[in-house]
Parts: C-alpha cells; structure tokens; sequence
C-alpha cells in the first residue's frame, strides 16, 4: 500500500487497520476496503482530508 498524498510507501502501522505516513505526515483509516484520511493537529485532533482526493483515489478494492 502506498500513500495517495505523497505516493511513497513510508508507512507504519499504528492501530487496526490506521497507519501513519511518516513523509507527509497524515493519518489513513482503511474501512470496508476504502481509505480515509487525516491530517494530525497540533492539539491531537483529527482533520479530514477525504475532500481533498478522488473516489478512485480513496478506494482499495
């Protein structure tokens, strides 16, 4: 699996199926075969990013 942001595959693991692009720095949920992503804030909140990308970007299956 690669990033949609940055297209590396610098990616590591932090939960069930949530892993961490450690390049450009975003957050990736995979669900139901599509991923979501967030941007970290500096309180620890979460920023979606999903508007950003194509369907077709987004989705794994």
């Amino acid at each position: 699996m690669h990033c949609p942001n940055c297209k590396n595959k610098n990616l590591g693991k932090i939960g069930v199926n949530q892993f961490y692009c450690w390049d450009c720095f975003i957050e990736l949920t995979l669900t139901n075969g599509r991923l979501s992503l967030n941007q970290v804030e500096e309180d620890g909140s979460l920023t979606t990013l999903d508007d950003l990308f194509e369907d077709q970007e987004l989705n794994l299956g």
